[in-house]
Parts: structure tokens; sequence; C-alpha cells
């Protein structure tokens, strides 16, 4: 027979409020405490809604690959919801199934690849604007670059456009919606005619005109530059059908929000550590010396790029682009041997679980090296979860890895990144992890050294 919920210990909270505004003033430390000081399940209580954190690998992997039994519908998801609207990242069911099989052909090994090229390049164009011992915000500079790979892949459209422009604005005042939402505790307080409410609607009207504009003009045309939107309109199911104008804004706006946003922050971090840790960042050089010389890379160096990826993963885990998840049973459901109610908000935290000592060592260490001999395999499903874990694993996963290693190596090749001194890089959790005031570095031109062998090379 099950146990319940109430037989666990839990973190104290307001009599009226709960744990809401714990949660809601700092949710990184307020997770992490409740983590270490608690058990497996930590029941939470918000003003309107129960919840659990999750803390063992097993009990995440158990809802993760169960999306038919654990659905997104919670707070968190109606707020993400109305940005990408029933794009591959909130739809469930069987339509979400249907605009999968739609979608995964564009994500193919070979298909991505094309885009290899275009990444570089738009690398190349900002490293050449770079000016020696310069002072930049390198947040700012990967969100730009980022949204400049994102749109041209999607839109085969330049940053100069008004409507990348529009998109870009959008993708911002959002950020600030999500946040203050965040703040909120998701109370539903969006129907208020509030300064952020108000921008946030207009904002979100604004780019669907701008990528309505983009889809009728593609359609008119009949051109296929080869980009994302092209092959979007030519996706149909087994039946024949193909997307309405209102799927493709929705599958568009996912993949700008996830095309853009995680891989800048998690650049931004990479960057970061690699200023903090300079024995690191010399092998970096090292590597990219061996491998690339003075040319380029290109998708054929990835395979021997492998300490460069192993700092994209080891930034994964420190600083990973989602703090947090969440997921509701839709019916009652058993966990640990502990019954939980229908509609019970489950959390679990990649920021809590990367970084647990029960499964790393040394967890709050950058050590890019603890990836070698295939530690993601050999680690539990539900502890190393960048890009979610299960059937709804990011469709966009190898696409986000392919562009982190291309860009790392292109900037590290040409420059050398120091942090200013005297500034807090506070991670602020948003709907991703940003940096709460950006990341500000001095850059300084590489002068060339002989390449060194590099160990395991």
């Amino acid at each position: 027979m099950s146990k319940g919920l109430h037989q666990l210990s839990r973190p104290k909270g307001s009599l009226f409020f709960g744990n809401t505004f714990d949660f809601a003033k700092d949710p990184l430390s307020f997770l992490t405490a409740c983590a270490a000081d608690y058990g497996e399940i930590v029941p939470l209580r918000f003003l309107f809604s129960s919840a659990c954190l999750l803390t063992q690998a097993e009990h995440i992997e158990q809802v993760l690959k169960q999306p038919e039994l654990f659905t997104k519908r919670t707070p968190a998801w109606q707020a993400v919801r109305s940005l990408v609207g029933e794009g591959l990242l909130t739809s469930e069911g069987a339509f979400w199934a249907r605009q999968r099989r739609l979608m995964q052909p564009m994500f193919h090994q070979q298909r991505i690849a094309a885009y290899g090229e275009t990444m570089v390049l738009y690398a190349e164009r900002m490293v050449q604007t770079w000016q020696e011992g310069e002072v930049r915000d390198v947040h700012q500079d990967m969100m730009q670059l980022t949204l400049n790979i994102v749109t041209k892949t999607l839109f085969n459209v330049d940053m100069t456009g008004v409507a990348a422009q529009t998109i870009a604005q959008t993708l911002e005042v959002a950020m600030e919606w999500f946040f203050s939402r965040r703040k909120q505790a998701f109370l539903p307080l969006t129907g208020l005619p509030t300064p952020i409410n108000r921008r946030y609607k207009q904002a979100l009207q604004t780019m669907d005109q701008a990528i309505a504009a983009l889809i009728q003009e593609r359609r008119q045309s009949g051109n296929d530059p080869g980009d994302l939107l092209s092959l979007l309109l030519q996706a149909q199911d087994e039946d024949g059908n193909r997307m309405s104008d209102r799927q493709l804004r929705d599958e568009l706006t996912t993949l700008m929000l996830a095309g853009h946003e995680t891989t800048a922050n998690a650049l931004s971090w990479t960057w970061m550590l690699l200023a903090q840790h300079p024995a690191v960042e010399s092998k970096l050089v090292s590597e990219l010396q061996v491998v690339l010389g003075d040319r380029t890379p290109t998708l054929a160096d990835l395979p021997q790029l492998r300490y460069t990826e192993q700092i994209i993963k080891e930034a994964l885990r420190l600083y990973p682009p989602l703090f947090s998840l969440a997921r509701a049973p839709i019916q009652d459901c058993e966990l640990a041997g502990y019954h939980i109610p229908a509609r019970y908000i489950l959390i679990f935290s990649p920021w809590v679980m990367h970084r647990s000592a029960r499964y790393f060592t040394n967890p709050l260490q950058f050590q890019p090296e603890r990836w070698e001999h295939d530690l993601e395999k050999q680690l539990p499903k539900g502890v190393y979860f960048p890009f979610g874990e299960g059937p709804r694993v990011c469709i966009g996963r190898s696409f986000a890895l392919m562009e982190a290693v291309l860009l790392l190596a292109t900037f590290a090749q040409k420059y050398q990144f120091r942090l200013l001194p005297d500034q807090r890089l506070t991670p602020l959790p948003s709907m991703t992890l940003r940096p709460q005031a950006g990341i500000l570095i001095q850059v300084t031109k590489r002068t060339k050294v002989k390449p060194r062998a590099v160990e395991g090379q």
C-alpha cells in the first residue's frame, strides 16, 4: 500500500502562500537547499497548487519517459505557451507526435550539417569586427550571433531586415515578461493591464505579423532556398496534410527560441568558465592548433575536437539552459512508494541534479575531463539532461551541440578572453538561465605558437 506525502519532511512556508515566495525570490538556492536538506521527494506548497521536488534520477527518468502520463500542463508551461503556442516545446499527445514526425527529417545529421558552414561564416564576420584590447559584453555578442544564425537558417534572411529585428525585440520582451511572471510565482495575473503585460502583448502581435508576412511571401514566390521554412512548408503527414500558417508560426517561434536563446547562454557561460580556468583554456587552444592549424573549423573536424566538446558539456552541466522542468500526472500515480495525486506539479531541476555530489565528483568544479570515456552514457538517466530526456528530448540537440562546438573553436582560435574584475556574475533564472548583468570581457588576439600534442589525441 502506498504512503501519503504528509509523512515526508518539507521546507516550512507561510500559512497562506506556502513556499511560493521562497521559490520566486531565489529558485536556484531554494531548490538546492530542498535537495540537500530533505529526502528524495520533497513536498512543496504554492498558493494555488501542491508540488513535489524530485531529487532521485530514477524518479525523474520515470516521469520523462512517459509523456503520455505526465503532462506539461503546469503554470510555467502556460506562460511559455503564450509565446510559442502549440509548437513542439508545448504541444502534447497525438498532435505533438504528428508534428514531431513532420519535423524529424529536418534534424537528421545530413540536413543540419549543411548549416555548419553558415555558423562558422557568421562567427568569422563577428570576430573581424573586434578590436585588440576592447571590452565587450560577450553575452550580448553571443545573443546577436546566434540570432543571426537562426534567422538565416530558418528564413534565409539577415538580421539587417525589419522582420529579423522585430523577432529579436519580441524575444527580449518575452524574457523580461517571463521573468516577471516567475517573480510572481506564476500567479494568474496575465490579464491585468500592467506595463510589462501590455508590452508583451504588443510585441507578440508585431512578431506574428512579421512571421506571417515571411510565410506569405515564401508561399507566393515558390522559392526554395533550402532553409527550415521551406522544409516546414513542404512537410506533409501520411495523409498528405501540411501545416497551417498558425502551426508554421508556432514551430518557427519555438525553433527561434530554442536555437537562439539556449545556445547563446551556453556559450556565454562557457567563456566565463574558460576565463576563470586558464589551464583548461590552454588545453583547448592546443587541441585547436593540432586539429585545425590556421584554418577555420568545419563539420568534418568535430570528431577530432573532443576536448572542445567536453568543455561545452561541462558548461551545460554547471549552467544548464533550463534550470528546472515540471510535469503533472494526468491521474493518481505512485513514486518511490508514495501516492501522488493527479495534477500535482512534479518539479525536477537540471541545476540541482547536475551539481549533485551523489553523481559527480567535485560537482562545483569546472572539469571538462570528467566527460572522457563516455561518462554521459555511464550516468543513470535523469542525472544529466540539459536537453531533456526520453521521447521528448530536444529535437535540435545535435544542431545545438554542433553550433556550440564550431563557434567555440572559431572564437578561441582568434582571441583570448579575460574577465573584467569586480563584476558580479549572477545567474538569472528566467525562461532560460541568463547572466543577470551580462559578462564583460577584454579580448586579446592570440599569437601563433607551435602546436603541441594534446593528451588523448
